[in-house]
């Protein structure tokens, strides 16, 4: 019997709950652009009995994503791949939030897509901000961010951080859904399927540093406002992953599921009125 390989790019508070929890008896691919979170998480997960290997990656560099595809390829049997790396406003300028979180997981898909195995499956990580753009985009530009070859999305004109401003974040996310329903043909192809996660806020560092930024009081104000009332935890997004990645969910490709705890919803319905 091969090897089965999980791959889990981005090892924050998302990721090692997701490889916590898929890990058993597979073999995991840990990848991080920081080397030495990467080699902490790993030795958590090894002295909880996973068998793990590393891997740098710079989820903005074609060379660093294909080499990491082609490493997985030869571990074993790709069957589950996920994308949990990305950043945050808080954390980095438009334009780097732009490609690592939209030219990243354009690039991740492409290059996973070539080597996931018959009967594999991915999730990317995309947010809940995804579904609050300010303004819809044309049909033509929701074209161009699903189709547009990765080397040319940031080459949108349409794709400028300094015209984004504050909506780059959302945009790029929003971004990531269409790539993810564009690249369900292509992974279909090899009997595999590709979805996403829109999380809400979530209690992780990310998110923490999210609550304690300039968003701060409107975050609280969706938290509150919302049906659950509370902030999501890493393990809600790994049973939700965990779901889309396994057995239950061989007829869902291509999809988005939201895990915000009802905060788009308590705004959709008029019970909350983002900004204000």
């Amino acid at each position: 019997m091969g090897t089965n390989v999980v791959v889990v790019i981005g090892v924050g508070g998302m990721g090692q709950a997701i490889a916590r929890r898929q890990g058993a008896g597979n073999k995991l691919l840990l990848a991080d652009y920081d080397e030495r979170t990467l080699a902490a998480v790993a030795d958590l997960l090894r002295g909880q009995g996973h068998d793990v290997v590393t891997r740098p990656v710079d989820v903005s560099s074609r060379p660093s994503v294909t080499a990491l595809a082609d490493a997985a390829a030869q571990l074993g049997s790709v069957t589950q791949v996920v994308h949990t790396a990305g950043l945050s406003p808080v954390q980095a300028p438009a334009d780097a939030v732009l490609k690592v979180d939209l030219l990243g997981t354009a690039l991740v898909l492409e290059a996973f897509g070539r080597v996931v195995a018959p009967g594999g499956a991915g999730v990317v990580i995309s947010s809940m901000a995804g579904h609050m753009l300010p303004a819809p985009l044309s049909p033509e530009q929701e074209r161009a961010l699903a189709h547009t070859p990765a080397d040319e999305l940031l080459e949108l004109p349409f794709a400028d951080p300094e015209v984004l401003g504050r909506g780059t974040y959302g945009f790029a996310k929003y971004g990531n859904r269409l790539r993810v329903q564009a690249a369900s043909a292509s992974w279909g192809e090899r009997g595999a399927r590709i979805n996403c996660i829109s999380p809400g806020v979530i209690a992780t560092p990310m998110g923490q540093q999210e609550l304690a930024g300039d968003s701060g009081r409107a975050m609280r104000a969706m938290i509150s406002a919302s049906g659950t009332g509370r902030v999501g935890t890493p393990d809600d997004i790994a049973e939700a992953a965990a779901f889309l990645l396994g057995p239950g969910a061989t007829f869902i490709t291509g999809n988005d599921l939201l895990v915000d705890g009802g905060v788009v919803a308590a705004i959709r319905s008029g019970r909350l009125t983002p900004g204000a």
